[in-house]
């Protein structure tokens, strides 16, 4: 993982609150005042995409992170970001915005008892 696109998106998002990165799943998790709003995965920066967000992502021509399963590919709830929201935190903030609304809209994952 590089280094320096994780300082690249610590420049881009910190304007927008805490931001913090972690090491996970063969990438880095990407959080906004605590909360998983984005994946950095093969070099690239997912952000996380709901109902309500989803077509924000496709107008753009975005596409959603997907990866072989033991059968079948799995379509992530994660999607690339346009290039341009890679140039300066106020191209990136409106992405970040969506991403951190859906990211918060999550409902928890029921725990197993």
């Amino acid at each position: 993982m590089s280094s320096a696109l994780i300082a690249h998106l610590h420049d881009l998002l910190d304007g927008m609150g805490r931001v913090t990165t972690r090491a996970m799943f063969g990438g880095h998790g990407v959080y906004l005042e605590g909360t998983l709003i984005g994946v950095v995965i093969e070099e690239a920066l997912y952000l996380k995409v709901d109902n309500e967000t989803r077509l924000h992502f496709e107008a753009a021509g975005s596409e959603p992170y997907v990866y072989l399963g033991q059968q079948l590919p799995i379509r992530m709830s994660y999607w690339s970001v346009p290039e341009s929201a890679m140039d300066s935190p106020q191209a990136m903030k409106p992405w970040a915005e969506l991403a951190h609304a859906a990211a918060l809209r999550k409902t928890p994952s029921r725990r197993r008892k």
